[in-house]
C-alpha cells in the first residue's frame, strides 16, 4: 500500500490539470440552465474550480522553477517543527512498488530492537506527552512524508481506510499498517494543527533559516535527494504547518471534530513507524540535536554534545510522572491559600488558523524605577489607592501587581558590566552595575558598604556587628552551646529579617548554612539588589499585612539583628507569623537594643516583648553580649508540645482554628493566633530533621510509603528517585553537555522546583539555588526546607520579588506548558528577560511545542539560543542573555 502511494502520487497531479478544466465546464454548462437548483450546483462547482486552480498554478510554479511535482499549503511560526532543508537537486523518478513483505518484515524487527532500548522505555515524557517526536532521518521515512504532502487525492479504498481508523481510534499494533494508514491521508488533512516533526541532525548544525515557507519543490527535491545525503549535511529549520485553506469537495462534510481524530491518529501512528526506523539505523537513537555555529567554532563537536544530553534523558523511565496524583493527594498553595487571585487568561498567545502571527515590538519600559524597576514592588498607580491605616501596616511596601503583566523590557544602568565572580563578589562589585551610594553615606560607618573607585566594597560589617560578620557568627554560637546552634549541621537554614546588604548570610556559606534574606524596597536604597550582586540569596519582602511566602514550620533559625521590626504591635501578629515559620525547637535570635538597653523606650520595648513571648510559650534560653560589638543578643526556643499552650490562664493570644492551615501563605492575611505543635510520630515538625548533609539525601521521616509522591510512586520512592533522576541529568548533561561556563554562574533559580532534586544535585557546586514552588503545583516546598534546601511560593503570572538582572541561570523545567493556561507565555519571557542578568542563562525542558515558543521569543530578544534538542516530545534548550535593548521606548505607566 506504501508503494502504491508513491508511485500514483505524479499521476494524481498531472491530472490537476485536466480536473480544473472539466470543473470549469461542467459551470458553463450548469450556468446555462435557469432552474434554481441548478444555479446552487453551479455556485459550489465555481469554488471548487477556484480551489483546484489555485493548485494549479502552484503545480505550475514549480514545475517551471525545478521541473518536480508541489503542493500547496501555508507556514507560521505559531509553534515549529525540524526540518532539514539541503541543496537542490533534480527531482527523482516515481518509486517502484517495493515489496510489502521485505517491508513489514524490516519494520518489525526495527520495532523489536527499538522495545528494547531504553530510550524508549515509558519516561516521564511519554506519560506527559503520549507518544515520542517523529525522527525523519531515514531515507523511507523522508520519502512517505513528502508523498503524502505532495499527494492531492487519494483513491476511495484509502479514504474508507482512513476514515475506519479515525472512527475507532485505536492504534493498529503493525508498524506497516501504521505507514499505510498516514499516507492514506489526504494532504489538507495532514496539517490541522502545528505539529513538531524531527530529522536526525548528527553533524554541525547552521543557523535557523528565517524563511517562513517553504517552495514545495524544494520539498519533493527533498525527498528525491534523502537517499543520497549523509547526516549533518543540512541546516536547521523550524516551521509550523496548517491544514490548507481549501478542501476537496467530497470531504466538506467531515466535521472538524473527525478531521483533528483523523489527523491525531495518523501523526501518532507515523512517529511510532519512523522512530522505530530511525532507532535500528542511526547511532543517536532518534534523538535531535542542534548546537548552534558559536559552540562550533569553541570546537565542541555535535556528538559530544548529543551524548550529553541522551544520557540526561535516560534516567526518565524512573521517574514517570501521573498527572492524576498532581491533582489527588498533593494540595496546591493555590487550595490552601483560599485567596489566589483570579488568573488572567491568555488572549494573545493563540493564533487562529490561516492567520500569520505578528512579532511583538519590543519596547524599553518607560517608568519612573528605570533599571531597578520591579513590577510588583513598583505599582505607584495600586499604592495611591491606600488609605493611612494600610501606610501604618506597611501595605505600601508590599505586592501590588498590575492587571496585566507588562510586556517592555527592563534597560541596562549605564555601564553596565559583567559582574565579579564568586566569592570575589561577596566583597566588592561594580557600582556602575548598582549605582546607588545613599547606603554609603547613612550605613558607611556601620561597615555596611563603602566606595572605592569603580567598585562598591563591603567590608562585611552591619549595624550589629561593626567589626565583622564572622565574629558575630561564632559569638551566636558560642552563646547556646546548651541548647546547640552547631552552625552546618543541626542548623542548615536560617531566616534573616531585615537584612540589610545580607552579610550576616553571606557569611554563613562559610559555616556550612543557607539564609533566606529579606528586606523592603525602602528608604535603604537597593539593599536586597547590593545583596543579590554580591551573590547573596534575598528577596524583596516586608513583615506588613500579609504571610511571608513560606511554609509553616520552615527555618531551623530566625534572625533579626536591629531590623527595625515592632514585634510587639497589633497583638503579636508580626512575631506570631515568625512563630509560623519557625520549626518547633527552632530559635529566634533578638540582636536589637532592648535587649542590652536601658533607655525608656528600650525598657517599654523590653517588657512588651517578655510579656509577649511568655504568653506563645517561648522560652527565653539565654541573654548574651558580645563585648567586642558592645551589643547583646536573646535567644528564644519555640515549643516542642502543646502543654504549654494547654494551661494557659488567659488565652492569649488565641490558637488558630483546626481550619487554619499554616502552610497556606500566598496572599494571605496575617492572623494573630498560633498554631498547634505537631505531636504525633508521622506528623510533619514533630521531630527534628537529620543532621546535614545526610538530610539532603534522606526523605523526611514524615514522608510515608502511603502517601503518593508526585510522580505517583509511594512518597520515599518518589522521593528518591526524583533525586537520583537530577543527579543523573546534573553529572551526564548540565555540568559538561550544555556549555555552561560554571565559574560564573552563582545565583540559580529552579522555576518549578518539586521535590528540590535539581538544587540538592548541585550541593557541591559554589552556587545557591532558589526553589520555586508554583502556586498551583502540588505544594512540595515543605519537604525542600525539611532537607536543608530553601525557596518560596510563587505565582509565574506575577512578576518575581527580585530587582533587575540578579540571576546567572534560570532552569525551567515543564514551567511554559503549565502555565499557558492561566496566563502568556511571553509575559513569562518577559519577565525570564527582566531576572536574567546579561551573559546569564537560562535551561528550558519542557514539551517540544513550549520550547519553540519560547525559544522563538528568546530568539527575538536576542539571546544566543546555543543548543536546541528533542526526544520523546521533550525539548532541551539553552540560551544565553545579550546586551541587547530595544530602542523603542514604551508609552509611560
Amino acid at each position: 500500500m506504501a508503494g502504491v502511494g508513491r508511485s500514483s502520487r505524479a499521476a494524481g497531479k498531472r491530472g490537476g490539470g485536466a480536473s480544473s478544466s472539466a470543473a470549469a465546464s461542467a459551470c458553463v454548462y450548469y450556468a446555462t440552465t435557469g432552474v434554481l437548483v441548478a444555479l446552487c450546483v453551479a455556485g459550489a462547482c465555481f469554488l471548487t474550480s477556484t480551489s483546484s486552480a489555485s493548485i494549479a498554478d502552484a503545480d505550475g510554479g514549480g514545475d517551471r522553477a525545478g521541473g518536480g511535482v508541489t503542493a500547496y499549503r501555508h507556514t507560521t511560526r505559531s509553534s515549529f517543527a525540524y526540518e532539514v532543508t539541503r541543496e537542490k537537486a533534480a527531482p527523482s523518478p516515481p518509486r517502484e512498488v517495493e515489496d510489502g513483505g521485505a517491508e513489514q518484515e524490516r519494520r518489525s524487527a526495527v520495532t523489536a530492537a527499538a522495545v528494547e532500548d531504553p530510550h524508549a522505555a515509558p519516561d516521564l515524557d511519554e506519560l506527559l506527552s503520549g507518544g515520542e517526536d517523529l525522527p525523519k532521518s531515514d531515507a523511507a521515512a523522508v520519502d512517505e512524508e513528502r508523498g503524502r504532502v505532495a499527494s492531492g487525492e487519494a483513491t476511495t479504498e484509502e479514504e474508507n481506510a482512513a476514515a475506519a481508523s479515525a472512527g475507532t481510534e485505536q492504534e493498529t499494533p503493525e508498524n506497516d499498517q501504521d505507514g499505510a494508514q498516514e499516507e492514506q491521508q489526504p494532504s489538507h488533512l495532514q496539517m490541522p494543527r502545528a505539529t513538531v516533526e524531527e530529522k536526525s541532525l548528527d553533524g554541525g548544525i547552521e543557523e535557523e533559516s528565517n524563511a517562513r515557507q517553504r517552495q514545495s519543490d524544494e520539498e519533493d527535491r527533498m525527498s528525491a535527494a534523502a537517499g543520497d545525503e549523509q547526516p549533518g549535511t543540512g541546516i536547521l529549520r523550524r516551521e509550523a504547518q496548517e491544514d490548507e485553506a481549501t478542501e476537496p469537495e467530497g470531504e466538506l462534510h467531515q466535521t472538524e471534530e473527525e478531521r483533528s481524530s483523523d489527523q491525531s491518529q495518523v501523526e501518532e501512528d507515523g512517529r511510532t513507524l519512523a522512530e522505530s526506523d530511525a532507532g535500528q539505523e542511526e547511532s543517536g537513537g532518534g534523538d535531535d540535536v542542534s548546537e548552534h555555529k558559536d559552540d562550533d567554532a569553541d570546537g565542541n563537536g555535535a556528538g559530544s554534545e548529543n551524548r550529553g544530553i541522551v544520557d540526561s534523558l535516560a534516567g526518565e523511565e524512573e521517574r514517570g510522572e501521573d498527572t492524576s496524583v498532581r491533582a489527588g493527594s498533593w494540595a496546591t498553595q493555590a487550595d490552601q491559600s483560599h485567596r489566589e487571585k483570579d488568573r488572567r487568561k491568555d488572549d494573545g498567545s493563540s493564533i487562529t488558523d490561516g492567520e500569520e502571527e505578528r512579532p511583538h515590538e519590543w519596547r524599553t519600559c518607560n517608568v519612573k524605577a528605570g533599571a531597578d524597576y520591579i513590577p510588583c514592588l513598583d505599582n505607584e498607580k495600586a499604592v495611591k489607592k491606600l488609605r493611612p491605616e494600610n501606610f501604618r501596616r506597611y501595605e505600601h511596601r508590599e505586592r501590588h501587581c498590575p492587571d496585566e503583566g507588562p510586556t517592555c523590557l527592563v534597560a541596562l544602568p549605564r555601564g553596565y558590566r559583567r559582574p565579579v565572580e564568586w566569592p570575589t563578589s561577596r566583597d566588592r562589585i561594580w557600582l556602575s552595575n548598582v549605582p546607588h551610594t545613599k547606603l554609603v553615606q547613612v550605613k558607611g560607618h556601620q561597615n555596611w558598604v563603602k566606595v572605592s573607585g569603580q567598585y562598591l566594597l563591603f567590608p562585611g560589617g552591619g549595624t550589629q556587628f561593626i567589626h565583622g560578620a564572622l565574629h558575630y557568627i561564632d559569638f551566636l554560637q558560642q552563646s547556646m552551646r546548651s541548647g546547640g546552634i552547631a552552625w552546618g549541621k543541626r542548623t542548615r537554614v536560617v531566616l534573616d529579617v531585615g537584612c540589610g546588604v545580607a552579610s550576616f548570610g553571606g557569611y554563613l556559606f562559610e559555616r556550612g548554612v543557607v539564609t533566606m534574606s529579606f528586606a523592603p524596597k525602602d528608604e535603604h536604597e537597593a539593599q536586597v539588589q547590593m545583596a543579590l550582586e554580591r551573590g547573596i540569596p534575598a528577596i524583596s519582602a516586608v513583615m506588613g499585612s500579609k504571610r511571608l511566602p513560606f511554609p509553616g514550620m520552615a527555618f531551623d533559625l530566625v534572625h533579626c539583628a536591629r531590623c527595625r521590626v515592632p514585634w510587639h504591635a497589633d497583638g503579636g501578629a508580626l512575631l506570631l507569623e515568625l512563630n509560623r515559620v519557625l520549626r518547633p525547637g527552632g530559635l529566634f535570635v533578638w540582636s536589637a537594643t532592648p535587649v542590652y538597653q536601658k533607655l525608656p523606650e528600650d525598657t517599654e520595648i523590653w517588657k512588651a516583648m517578655s510579656a509577649l513571648t511568655k504568653s506563645m510559650c517561648w522560652e527565653l534560653v539565654t541573654i548574651k553580649k558580645d563585648r567586642l560589638n558592645g551589643v547583646g543578643a536573646a535567644f528564644y526556643r519555640k515549643p516542642t508540645s502543646n502543654k504549654c499552650y494547654e494551661s494557659r490562664r488567659r488565652q492569649q493570644p488565641p490558637m488558630c482554628s483546626e481550619d487554619d492551615d499554616a502552610n497556606a501563605a500566598w496572599y494571605v492575611r496575617l492572623n494573630a493566633c498560633l498554631h498547634r505543635v505537631p505531636t504525633g510520630a508521622a506528623e510533619r515538625g514533630a521531630s527534628w530533621p537529620a543532621d546535614w548533609p545526610r538530610r539532603v539525601r534522606v526523605p523526611p521521616n514524615w514522608l510515608n510509603t502511603s502517601l503518593a509522591g508526585v510522580y505517583g510512586k509511594p512518597a520515599p520512592e518518589d522521593f528518591a528517585a526524583d533525586y537520583q533522576h537530577w543527579r543523573r541529568v546534573m553529572d551526564r548533561s548540565y555540568l559538561n553537555g550544555l556549555g555552561v561556563d560554571w565559574s560564573r554562574v552563582r545565583n540559580v533559580m529552579d522555576t518549578r522546583a518539586s521535590y528540590g532534586g535539581f538544587a540538592a544535585a548541585l550541593r557541591d557546586q559554589k552556587v545557591w539555588v532558589m526553589n520555586v514552588v508554583n502556586v498551583d503545583a502540588p505544594d512540595t516546598l515543605p519537604i525542600i526546607f525539611d532537607r536543608g534546601l530553601f525557596g518560596m511560593y510563587h505565582d509565574w503570572c506575577e512578576s518575581f520579588s527580585t530587582y533587575p538582572r540578579t540571576y546567572d541561570l534560570l532552569h525551567a523545567d515543564y514551567l511554559f506548558s503549565k502555565i499557558k493556561d492561566r496566563c502568556a507565555v511571553l509575559q513569562v519571557v518577559v519577565e525570564v528577560d527582566r531576572i536574567v542578568r546579561p551573559g546569564g542563562s537560562i535551561i528550558v525542558r519542557d514539551e517540544s511545542s513550549a520550547v519553540g515558543e519560547v525559544e522563538k521569543l528568546l530568539k527575538s530578544l536576542h539571546w544566543d539560543v546555543r543548543l536546541t534538542f528533542s526526544k520523546n516530545n521533550e525539548g532541551v534548550l539553552y540560551a544565553e542573555k545579550s546586551d541587547w535593548r530595544p530602542e523603542l521606548i514604551a508609552e509611560p505607566t
